[in-house]
């Protein structure tokens, strides 16, 4: 399939996202900031909101999340411009209210379509209870069991089939599943504010699984800003959806294992990896427990991590322990990346890679009112629950990466005790069969909670690693401001992350503080002493992702049959 980007006829795969066409024909600047900064693809998960571009006149579209479906007439967006008219309602016309929103009330509201919100959908639906399960992406899967959107050129591999079957299961139970269903506001007690299909609805469901998973964390050092730097997880949804490479010399730099993945996964398309940068020192006999520990827990894999490195190691990958990236620029053939730690070099790339591992999407679960803790071993909020999953609050569970880092197999094991727990408390009798699967996804995820505290111990970074950046680096992304400003608004007198924000504009763009709030929160305590809580930071605000106008002021959508689930 043919689009056009800017005059350039581009091929295409037909379903492939809009950014791995655009990168594929070396394409990585889409847009351009207030100050003139050139952007590009960041998260490629539709968070950040870096990558918005022009598609047949229609601005702010994500080229990561927006599937090539037809040819497309693509350009650059440029911020200042004057954009044209999208369609919304006449200001002549009546208004839309509360009242016309039409309102969904099922039993069960599962949101996230990922490996956890998969498995308790599956368990609450044979449970017999009515599931209605919403999910952002353009197919379910999650991050994890991303499936292959360019069909054609994408032969799935056990992963993919892993997933096709847990989402084969799901349907055929007869659970409700939408796809680009952006959930967007959480309202106590038990409510939900929805776009499906280009209209607004309301979700009252009598009980709420929220299994929203996780997004990149943010590493801000200079040059992390510049198009061709991205997040290890965009890299590889480029290539496990349409198997496009993020560039021919690509540097991963970061901290975990899904870097050693990705590297792995790069060599065997074709790519150069440069070095795999880890902040976290070699796995020497001093790491002997947590080895053994991980073999106990999940032979499968640990063997899985040992082939990653096995493929590198015959690629001659260069493997650089106990070193973290300290800036990138341009160069003249791509980016100059500046390593520093145990060792230190200068090495050019195409493209960077990110992964300096993960924070919770937990703003549903805030915005409800869920307590949480800070964990300081991982250094992100944790949610509060039982061992079944349920939350502070009566009647919603939560499961997976959003409220404490455990991976996938932790997800699929937490996703079925939370989904036999809400068909439970809606009464539903269930079977000896039931009780055995309880208890044996009680006992998984026990073992792969074992397995993953064993294995971050491994990875964990010292704070000696973390980034201390300051001057002009910048820390807000959206709104590029840098920790010079915010040391300035420091100086004159600022005091938490609310002042703050009104001084410089902190965390007031479009990706709603998910990159700069952490690493603020991180600064602030740092020069403060300030202690991290469930209050630091920003508060949730509705609504907890960008949403258009247009949709808004369009009530009306029949879940029954929406036009794109």
């Amino acid at each position: 399939m043919k689009i056009e980007f800017e005059g350039e006829t581009l091929e295409a795969h037909p379903g492939e996202s809009l950014a791995a066409t655009l990168i594929a024909h070396g394409i990585r600047s889409f847009r351009t900031t207030e100050s003139g900064a050139e952007r590009g693809v960041f998260c490629g998960m539709g968070v950040c909101q870096e990558c918005l571009v022009e598609v047949d006149g229609e601005p702010n579209q994500r080229a990561c999340t927006l599937k090539v479906d037809r040819p497309m007439k693509v350009s650059r967006q440029a911020e200042g411009r004057t954009l044209p008219s999208i369609g919304v309602a006449s200001k002549d016309g009546p208004p839309v209210t509360i009242e016309e929103i039409p309102i969904e009330r099922p039993e069960v509201l599962v949101v996230g379509a990922g490996p956890g919100g998969l498995a308790a959908a599956h368990a609450a639906r044979s449970a017999g209870a009515e599931v209605l399960v919403l999910d952002e992406g353009s197919a379910p899967g999650g991050q994890y069991f991303k499936q292959c959107s360019a069909a054609d050129v994408v032969p799935p591999d056990a992963q993919h089939r892993e997933g096709r079957h847990l989402i084969d299961g799901v349907l055929s139970a007869g659970a409700t599943v939408l796809s680009n269903a952006l959930v967007w506001g959480a309202f106590p007690p038990l409510e939900f504010a929805a776009t499906i299909a280009g209209s607004t609805v309301r979700v009252e469901p009598r009980k709420a699984i929220v299994a929203t998973g996780a997004y990149d964390r943010g590493w801000p050092v200079p040059g992390w800003t510049l198009p061709g730097v991205m997040t290890t997880g965009a890299a590889q949804t480029m290539w496990r959806t349409a198997r496009r490479l993020p560039g021919q010399r690509v540097l991963i730099a970061g901290n975990g294992p899904l870097n050693l993945q990705l590297a792995s996964e790069l060599i065997a398309g074709g790519a150069e990896v440069v070095a795999l940068v880890e902040a976290a020192p070699d796995v020497g006999v001093r790491r002997a427990k947590e080895i053994a520990t991980m073999l106990a827990s999940a032979p499968g894999l640990v063997a899985e991590g040992m082939r990653y490195l096995s493929r590198c190691h015959r690629a001659g990958v260069r493997m650089m322990n106990g070193s973290v990236l300290t800036s990138v620029e341009t160069h003249a053939h791509g980016l100059l990346a500046t390593i520093a730690g145990r060792e230190a070099a200068k090495l050019e790339a195409d493209v960077v890679c990110l992964g300096y591992g993960f924070h919770p999407s937990n703003e549903l679960l805030r915005a409800l009112g869920c307590a949480h803790v800070f964990d300081s071993e991982q250094r992100r909020l944790a949610t509060v629950r039982t061992v079944q999953g349920a939350t502070s609050v009566e009647g919603v569970w939560a499961l997976g990466d959003c409220t404490r880092l455990g991976g996938a197999r932790v997800g699929l094991a937490e996703g079925t005790l939370a989904g036999f727990a809400a068909a439970r408390s809606l009464g539903r009798p269930l079977s000896a069969e039931t009780a055995r699967l309880e208890a044996r996804a009680e006992a998984d995820a026990a073992r792969h909670r074992r397995f993953q505290t064993a294995l971050w111990r491994m990875y964990r970074i010292p704070e000696s690693m973390l980034p201390r950046p300051t001057g002009d680096t910048v820390i807000c992304r959206c709104e590029e401001v840098s920790y010079g400003q915010v040391e300035a608004a420091l100086a004159e007198g600022a005091t938490s992350p609310g002042e703050l924000k009104q001084r410089t504009r902190i965390g007031m763009g479009r990706c709603q503080a998910r990159y700069c709030g952490p690493a603020l929160e991180a600064f602030l305590s740092e020069r403060t002493g300030r202690i991290r809580s469930e209050y630091s930071g920003f508060a949730p605000r509705v609504p907890i992702k960008p949403v258009s106008v247009a949709d808004l002021v369009n009530p009306g959508t029949d879940l029954a049959n929406p036009s794109d689930a």
